[in-house]
């Protein structure tokens, strides 16, 4: 099915838009008690979600962490990370994009701040949606990232392309948002906030 994408002036619109920001509640974790028990409370932590405007057509730039990272190796994420002291969200996004895979902060200009995302993990995750046009020049942070991809914006425009799965973990039956891909499993923290993200832009 071939999809007609809205115009990008109609897309940042519609994040503007408290009635459509509306469609996307918070999110959480399914064993957001988990957290809840975490010393301090949830660690406020922010991700840049960037949509770069070809030619060809738009995409939402992810990454697939590398498998040497202590925590969630060799999962498909945003570029993010904690927000430091005296830091915005928004200012935290675009560090850590910078570090992961070296985004040019100067770049994206911010179009949303999507609502929290509190993970299974304690962190309580801001989304900031952005546009950047190209050229972009990306290098990598081996140690972090083992490669960058782009999930087609048109997907998020289909309501048929993510599905639901389940599940067994710690004795309960999970469901959780998948987004295909061809090579990568794109699921967890990452598919609710493109999912959440679908929401805002779809006018069904």
């Amino acid at each position: 099915m071939t999809l007609l994408l809205p115009s990008r002036q109609h897309i940042t619109a519609r994040l503007s838009d408290p009635a459509f920001l509306s469609r996307a509640g918070a999110t959480a974790f399914d064993d957001a008690e988990d957290a809840a028990g975490r010393p301090g409370g949830p660690v406020p932590a922010a991700v840049l979600v960037p949509i770069i405007w070809h030619a060809t057509g738009p995409g939402v730039l992810l990454t697939l962490r590398s498998t040497r990272l202590a925590a969630h190796a060799g999962q498909v994420a945003f570029p993010g990370g904690r927000i430091e002291l005296g830091e915005t969200a928004e200012q935290a996004a675009l560090r850590e994009a910078a570090e992961e895979v070296g985004l040019d902060p100067r770049l994206p200009v911010v179009a949303a701040t999507l609502p929290d995302h509190m993970t299974g993990t304690g962190y309580r995750v801001t989304p900031i949606v952005a546009f950047i046009d190209p050229p972009v020049v990306l290098t990598p942070d081996p140690s972090e990232v083992q490669t960058v991809f782009e999930l087609p914006l048109a997907l998020l425009f289909d309501p048929t392309a993510p599905t639901r799965r389940r599940t067994e973990w710690r004795g309960r039956m999970r469901e959780y948002w998948v987004w295909p891909h061809a090579e990568h499993l794109v699921w967890g923290a990452t598919a609710t906030i493109l999912m959440n993200l679908s929401r805002v832009l779809r006018q069904d």
